[in-house]
């Protein structure tokens, strides 16, 4: 799914300063935003730290009682080296020169990582599975986050946009990422050492914009516009973009014939309108290219007593702007916030006892548009009880001649490497344990070409870094989508097969989350699973531990008459279904003509599983788990962790 409104809009406003940071000649040193208070620097290896100051001049840098100086280059640029410490803190860095000194306090010494990706890494904590309940927990004084702001650029950039490190703490952790947060927890949980977690993640974006020009040099579709960036008026692409899209967007509401109507009236009759089932995008329902505006009503019933006390409405997430209204009056409105799930309390005085009737305008400029996500977040709650909303609603097209967005638009999918310039570039080179990386489903549509592109990105940070081959653990995509009624190709399945296929990339780790997504959300709210996941892997691949932290891995096929038998690694004690049925889902088989049916699997010993369909006489080819979503999954191992999807046809 392209969040394409969020893209856009906040790329045509953050880009603006993209020039702001190319650190002309200091009168007195200066450090990048990636130094402040609250920070926490890698443990165990030298410490990297730089900044400017006027050229020529010598800047001393102190910490721990271990003093480093450097001179500063032609352009002002300085960078020192501390020796490697253990975890520890609070210290102070103190960063001085002949003249001037900048001190920074509360620092630590531990463990950090970079979490990065699209919008599932950006997905915050207060959105996630029992939010009020984390975020009052959230109390850690030795985890800290730092949040990249949204930046693009056509040149690496020497600083990040104005930011800090924050320590910890309900107040803070409520718009930090919940992946990032959730794999740090464990972490410290684990170890009891400092975290240090820096997100850098843009919702909606491709694996493109995170690499920088260098790593297309080979590639021949992409290095003549890598090649180009530098001389590209990002300023003037934004300027143009910027007045396409208002006027897009203007004409928006001037073509809207429910606004012109004043469909939102308490007396409009729409008793001719369509019905559609709530909640799913409207492309799912069969609008499909639909952009523009499009009108949802809804009645539920008030007793006399619920009407004279207070209400909230609650919608859902609605992609990717609404106007709602109840009983003709304005309610609420949340603007270009797919993700933000709606809450409107009701006036006293809009209320009545029986029918009320919801309207919600929606408005969505690209991609899938409407109320989506999960139906336990649509209801009307009373002093008494929940009413659903979700089910059957009317709708009606506001806007069928809209006209489609301009194609002229800029965003940070519009070119290679711009959030790699302006969001990854100026942490090099910040001291790392490693990174954790959400991304995928924006690539979805060039599944095969991802592997050379994911795999591209993992060498590419780890030559710009030119910190050795430091740990780089994934997610691999969530089941999305309702499950298919019979076995079919996937474009999403093979997204996953190039994530899997990067693990050979060496110090990789991937957490599945295969049997955590859901069918109508793209942003699944289980990010703890997610995160604990991750932080397995962390333990085996980063820290060395001797443990089971992934599902069972296919290892091999044999034909065994009408059956194929299947062997399995990483099983543990041995495979088990995890709902006790005697035949796994997710299995298919085909003959030698390709076409799959799906199959009876079951367990005969540790690491085996035998494959047989009435439907296939002569079994040649085998996928597992292999659709958007491919329904409920059985095959764990003992530590309950799923198998991952494969197929052995068309895997070369």
């Amino acid at each position: 799914m392209q969040r394409i409104n969020a893209l856009l809009r906040a790329g045509l406003f953050l880009l603006a300063g993209f020039l702001l940071f190319n650190a002309p000649t200091q009168a007195q040193p200066s450090l990048p935003y990636c130094f402040s208070d609250h920070m926490v620097l890698q443990r165990g290896q030298a410490i990297p730290v730089w900044g400017w100051a006027p050229p020529g001049g010598t800047v001393t840098v102190t910490l721990a009682g271990q003093n480093v100086s450097a001179q500063a280059d032609k352009q002002g640029r300085w960078k020192a080296q501390l020796p490697a410490m253990e975890a520890g803190g609070p210290y102070e860095l103190k960063v001085a020169d002949e003249q001037f000194s900048i001190s920074f306090t509360d620092v630590l010494v531990g463990e950090v990582w970079i979490c990065s990706g699209q919008s599932n890494m950006e997905f915050p904590v207060q959105q996630a599975n029992n939010a009020a309940e984390e975020v009052a927990q959230a109390d850690f004084p030795q985890i800290r986050l730092l949040t990249v702001p949204r930046n693009m650029a056509n040149l690496p950039q020497k600083n990040i946009l104005a930011a800090a490190w924050e320590v910890c703490q309900p107040a803070t952790v409520n718009d930090f990422s919940a992946v990032g947060y959730f794999f740090g927890r464990e972490l410290w949980k684990q170890y009891q050492v400092p975290i240090g977690l820096i997100d850098a993640s843009w919702g909606g974006t491709v694996v493109e914009t995170w690499m920088s020009s260098d790593a297309f040099a080979e590639d021949s579709l992409m290095a003549p516009v890598a090649k180009s960036l530098p001389g590209i008026n990002l300023q003037g692409m934004m300027d143009s973009a910027q007045m396409a899209l208002q006027a897009w967007e203007t004409s928006m509401d001037s073509l809207d014939v429910g606004l012109a109507g004043e469909w939102y009236q308490k007396e409009y009759d729409w008793s001719q309108w369509k019905t559609m089932a709530l909640p799913q995008s409207w492309e799912s329902a069969g609008l499909k290219g639909q952009d523009g505006v499009v009108w949802f009503k809804h009645t539920f019933q008030l007793t006399a007593e619920e009407a004279q006390n207070p209400v909230t409405i609650k919608l859902g997430a609605i992609d990717d702007s609404d106007y709602t209204f109840l009983n003709g009056r304005a309610l609420g409105k949340t603007i270009n916030q797919y993700s933000v799930l709606r809450t409107y309390p009701a006036p006293l005085d809009y209320l009545q006892e029986g029918d009320n009737t919801i309207t919600v305008r929606v408005k969505d400029t690209g991609g899938e548009g409407g109320l989506w996500g999960d139906p336990e977040n649509m209801k009307v709650i009373t002093a008494e009880r929940e009413i659903p909303l979700a089910g059957e609603w009317a709708y009606a097209i506001g806007t069928a001649e809209m006209p489609p967005m301009p194609k002229a638009s800029m965003g940070p999918n519009s070119l290679p490497a711009l959030l790699f310039n302006g969001m990854v570039h100026p942490l090099i080179p910040y001291g790392l344990r490693g990174a954790i990386w959400y991304q995928g489903e924006s690539n979805t549509s060039q599944a095969y070409l991802y592997r050379s592109r994911f795999r591209g990105l993992i060498r590419d940070w780890r030559q710009q870094w030119a910190q050795g081959d430091f740990p780089f653990l994934f997610v691999q995509l969530a089941n999305f989508h309702a499950a298919p009624e019979k076995p079919e190709n996937s474009q999403w399945a093979e997204l996953r097969e190039a994530q899997t296929l990067a693990l050979a990339e060496p110090n990789t780790g991937m957490a599945l989350a295969i049997d955590i997504g859901e069918a109508n959300d793209i942003h699944p709210r289980n990010k703890q699973e997610v995160g604990r996941r991750l932080a397995l892997a962390a333990r085996a691949v980063a820290y060395g531990e001797e443990l089971l932290y992934q599902g069972p891995v296919f290892e091999s096929a044999k034909v065994e008459g009408n059956k194929l038998t299947l062997k399995f690694g990483q099983t543990g004690k041995g495979l088990s279904s995890r709902a006790g049925r005697k035949s796994l889902r997710g299995f298919a088989l085909a003959g030698a003509d390709g076409t799959f049916h799906w199959a009876t699997a079951q367990i005969v010993d540790k690491n085996t599983v035998q494959v047989y369909s009435d439907k296939v006489s002569i079994p040649k080819y085998i996928r597992y788990a292999w659709a958007d979503n491919p329904g409920e999954l059985d095959l764990v191992n003992s530590e309950g962790l799923p198998a991952g999807p494969f197929r052995t046809d068309g895997a070369e």
